[in-house]
């Protein structure tokens, strides 16, 4: 695994390229965990809460596009 990140994208395999789609996934998922956390902490603060929210919508969106990306290739 680390050596597929390592590697240059235009260097990877097909199965290197899934490899390091997968970790990025599994990021992703981790970060949206730490942003329920801050965004269960109820900050009373209408901009920061949306913020959060904001996030959280992109970060599902990106690990969306990657969940495609990842079962094309």
């Amino acid at each position: 695994m680390r050596n597929a990140m390592l590697q240059a994208p235009h260097a990877r395999t097909a199965g290197e390229h899934r490899q390091v789609l997968r970790a990025a996934i599994r990021q992703l998922e981790r970060a949206d965990l730490y942003l329920a956390a801050v965004s269960c902490m109820e900050l009373d603060d209408p901009p920061a809460e949306r913020a959060v929210d904001s996030l959280r919508n992109s970060l599902e969106q990106l690990r969306r596009h990657l969940v495609e990306l990842r079962s094309e290739r």
